[in-house]
């Protein structure tokens, strides 16, 4: 019993200082991309094919993100997806992500012309909300259009 109950606490004490904090502004979208990225952590190919898929980039360029950037998944998910609603290059979106990751992904947005309460910010906490839900749904159809 006791080791179980060590166990359950060093548990909980990962799981709590595996939340990121993403400074959005917005306390439900850092929510929302802690759970992008705890569903990323655990099923990895299925959150690289899922962004291959839904934002038309290479595996390298993802590779690139996570190992030579460090970025965490859902960090990934919000340059990509800053990206797309943008209309920017994704290489605009990683320069200023690597001049201002101090400053919180709320300041990069704004730099890349997202602003608090806008449509455009909207759109971007609506699509984070969608895609969190997505993770068990991928594992499904997996194969379909997928490279082998």
């Amino acid at each position: 019993m006791k080791q179980l109950c060590m166990w359950m606490l060093a548990f909980t004490v990962f799981t709590a200082s595996a939340q990121i904090s993403f400074n959005t502004g917005n306390i439900q979208l850092d929510s929302d991309l802690n759970t992008i990225n705890a569903r990323a952590s655990a099923d990895f190919g299925a959150f690289k094919t899922d962004m291959q898929l839904s934002y038309n980039v290479s595996e390298k360029s993802i590779d690139y993100m996570t190992g030579n950037l460090h970025m965490a998944f859902g960090e990934v998910y919000l340059a990509l997806e800053i990206a797309k609603i943008t209309r920017k290059p994704l290489k605009d979106v990683l320069v200023c992500y690597q001049s201002n990751k101090s400053k919180g992904w709320g300041y990069i947005a704004k730099q890349m012309g997202i602003k608090p309460g806008s449509a455009e910010f909207h759109q971007l906490k609506n699509s984070a909300k969608s895609k969190k839900g997505k993770g068990a749904s991928k594992k499904k159809s997996k194969g379909k259009g997928e490279k082998h």
